[in-house]
């Protein structure tokens, strides 16, 4: 065991393992460069004083730091606040209900002894390619289904979707040996005591990153929100600042602005950006051990 340690030891200390880790590293930090730098721009952009943005562009270090952006975004903050809850409360059930739905989907097309499952798998992957189109699809939900001007509009739509369902279907048939499920069957479990008990805890991994993108999804839509919500109160988070930015705009171009005092257009729609971004970006230091995993065991296996 010492002389092994010591072998590896020597290995990692070639010359060609050091400029490798040189370079490695910083093409890393060249990229998280890269990365990081639009959003603190964006940062910045909303803390600088709209005129001077306009004129002189963003910087990394505010020119005429002003908050009259955040100011003028949280004037009522009644509407942001209920915005707010209205999206976490969507992203948090229709997350959770998409998971369920879409393991249990996967867990049942990797199942080869599912006899119909290359028939509903070709449905599924069908609608990737093919899809019946905007408008049957509207009529469906709002003249068929009733869902108009309820949360159900904003939650239904994601529940099932087909590209997760592969990845999850993925996963599961990757993690999940045949034989514990053959073992567990002989002990007298039924299918979903199997997918309750065995399944899930080992497919944790998948159900983090197919629960990320679930949750991201969720947390960005505005477009089922213009669909199918007329309600304020119902708003998403984005399609609310969408819709009060317009207003603002709008009120000023008619003259109805109150007062003298300019609209912050542009670092307006930076503190925009920054109110919607930023609780989801503190969700991913949570789910990125799980996150990584779960690529690395698509991309290797699937």
């Amino acid at each position: 065991m010492v002389q092994t340690a010591s072998v590896q030891k020597k290995i990692r200390r070639t010359p060609s393992t050091i400029t490798f880790n040189i370079i490695a590293y910083t093409f890393v930090l060249l990229l998280s460069i890269v990365c990081v730098f639009p959003l603190v721009l964006i940062v910045s952009g909303s803390f600088t004083q709209n005129s001077i943005l306009v004129r002189e562009g963003y910087r990394l270090v505010p020119a005429a730091f002003s908050t009259d952006a955040y100011a003028e975004l949280f004037k009522y903050p009644e509407g942001i606040i209920r915005a707010y809850g209205s999206t976490i409360l969507c992203t948090i059930i229709g997350t959770a209900l998409g998971l369920f739905v879409m393991s249990m989907t996967g867990y049942v097309l990797q199942r080869k002894d599912f006899l119909y499952r290359n028939r509903v798998s070709f449905l599924i992957y069908f609608t990737t390619i093919f899809g019946g189109g905007m408008v049957p699809w509207y009529i469906l939900l709002s003249q068929y289904l009733h869902l108009n001007n309820s949360y159900v509009a904003r939650v239904f739509p994601l529940l099932m979707t087909p590209f997760l369902i592969i990845l999850m279907r993925t996963f599961i048939s990757s993690s999940c040996p045949a034989a514990v499920i053959e073992s567990a069957k002989i002990d007298g479990a039924g299918d979903f005591k199997i997918f309750i008990s065995i399944v899930l805890p080992i497919i944790g991994p998948g159900l983090a990153t197919v629960g990320l993108f679930l949750a991201l999804a969720y947390w960005n839509e505005w477009y089922l929100t213009s669909l199918f919500i007329t309600d304020r109160e119902m708003y998403s988070l984005q399609y609310y600042l969408y819709d009060m930015l317009n207003s603002s705009r709008f009120a000023q171009e008619m003259g109805m602005y109150l007062g003298d005092r300019e609209l912050p257009s542009e670092s307006i729609k930076m503190a925009m950006v920054v109110v919607v971004t930023g609780p989801i970006i503190f969700l991913y230091p949570f789910v990125q051990k799980y996150f990584v995993a779960g690529i690395a065991i698509g991309s290797v296996k699937g």
